[in-house]
């Protein structure tokens, strides 16, 4: 059996995984044009703030894939001909330059990932214009970040606070602008919002509202940004994060059917016979929601690319999406995410952001309850039997209990009622549920 896999990123690597564990003798293909090849994606932001350096950023996985036995291919795929399950690819240019590669497969998984969307206002191709989408954009950044400039942001999300954050600590003055009038509405609360921007206004950030960026001004290099109510701001770098695009020209090209998304069953198939597809790129079935949705998270992309490689290999297994969940840092606060916990959606962001998924914001009726105003703050989302969704800031203590429950929609018909009650210990009532509960995980 031959396998190709388009794409270097964990939905791919997964997949290989997956591959392996039932088809040893197998020939796998992994095909990428990723200068970098496998890279920590998420490590970025700390690359930025100097936590990590590059070659952190490159898991020591050189014996893990020698046993994975894979052939790796540097090159772009042009196209895809599924009638006779061959693809053609430009192979990265040597000394001889590049050439047109032929490679043959029975089975294909397409994991092409992502790509941030483009700012295209006026003077958007200047100079010292800057994204956060992969790691020569990050070392491009530290390039330009020098102690004594100015740079605006525009954009919503994670990958905006990892682009200012990453700017402050190279001492660059940062000025961040947001077209509504609070941080990432869709997913956050009011006063969760208000926790991170407090926050970044102790950082020395300003924070600017109802604030939308028209133009960027310069001739050479960035100079300033002229805003929609006719303010401009000087500056030396606009940095931005306005969302993803899943990379779909080949899907398309090859007669996929795509949404936001290629579009897949719950077997990870596309449909056209022997092609596959997993991580940012597809739009996977939720259960829990009833609809396909787009995820850009690294579980997900991990769990997808296994589903897809065993199904691949001739198991039929199905992905069954799991409750979506991040752990990640908004202005410096460790924050995690979990399940449903938002609704509409965030002028800032065009799309799915980077770290994000569709079903946070798939709100249904639901009630909330919420403790803690400052650094600790979790905010629970209650249905009827389960617990929908959470958010805990700062305090972490019940990050992996609270993802437990909600998981395996664990009855807490018992506590509804303590939970809802006004100014109720929330965290307190969890914590000793979890206990009584906890046994029943391992039973």
């Amino acid at each position: 059996m031959k396998y190709a896999i388009i794409g270097t990123g964990v939905a791919g690597i997964a997949a290989i995984e997956a591959i392996r564990s039932v088809d040893v003798a197998g020939e796998i293909t992994m095909i990428g044009d990723d200068p970098h090849g496998y890279y920590s994606r998420p490590g970025l932001a700390y690359f930025l703030t100097g936590e990590v350096n590059d070659k952190q950023l490159f898991p020591q996985m050189a014996d893990v894939f020698s046993k994975l036995r894979f052939r790796y291919l540097k090159g772009h795929v042009n196209r895809i001909l599924p009638d006779v399950h061959r693809l053609e690819m430009q192979s990265a240019a040597s000394r001889e330059g590049s050439t047109v590669v032929s490679v043959g497969y029975d089975r294909l998984l397409l994991a092409v990932g992502s790509r941030a969307s483009l700012l295209t206002i006026p003077g958007a191709q200047l100079p010292g214009v800057i994204k956060l989408d992969h790691l020569d954009d990050a070392r491009q950044i530290l390039k330009l970040a020098r102690r004594g400039k100015t740079a605006v942001v525009v954009g919503g999300g994670i990958t905006a606070l990892e682009i200012v954050e990453g700017l402050l600590a190279r001492g660059v003055k940062v000025h961040y602008l947001l077209r509504g009038d609070r941080y990432w509405n869709n997913v956050l609360d009011e006063q969760e919002s208000k926790i991170v921007e407090h926050r970044l206004l102790e950082e020395g950030v300003e924070l600017h509202y109802h604030a939308e960026a028209i133009e960027i001004q310069g001739r050479r290099n960035v100079s300033a940004v002229k805003l929609l109510d006719g303010r401009i701001i000087n500056c030396d770098i606009l940095g931005y994060a306005i969302g993803i695009q899943p990379k779909l020209e080949l899907a398309t090209s090859t007669g996929l059917a795509v949404d936001r998304g290629i579009l897949v069953n719950q077997f990870m198939q596309t449909n056209v016979k022997d092609i596959f597809a997993a991580g940012d790129v597809a739009q996977a079935y939720d259960p829990r929601t009833g609809r396909s949705v787009l995820d850009s998270l690294w579980t997900p992309a991990r769990e997808q690319g296994r589903a897809a490689g065993l199904n691949m290999a001739g198991r039929q297994v199905e992905y069954i999406k799991s409750a979506p969940f991040n752990v990640t840092r908004l202005a410096g606060l460790t924050t995690t995410i979990i399940g449903v916990v938002g609704h509409g959606r965030d002028e800032d962001i065009v799309g799915i952001a980077r770290g994000d998924s569709e079903t946070w914001r798939s709100l249904p009726d639901a009630i909330v309850a919420q403790s803690g105003f400052d650094i600790n703050h979790l905010r629970l989302v209650i249905g009827q039997k389960s617990l929908l969704g959470a958010i805990l800031m700062g305090d972490q203590t019940l990050s992996m209990p609270l993802q437990k429950m909600i998981e395996n929609r664990v009855d807490i018909s018992p506590i509804r009622q303590k939970l809802m009650a006004p100014n109720a210990p929330i965290a307190d009532i969890v914590a000793e549920y979890w206990i009584h509960w906890r046994p029943q995980l391992t039973s």
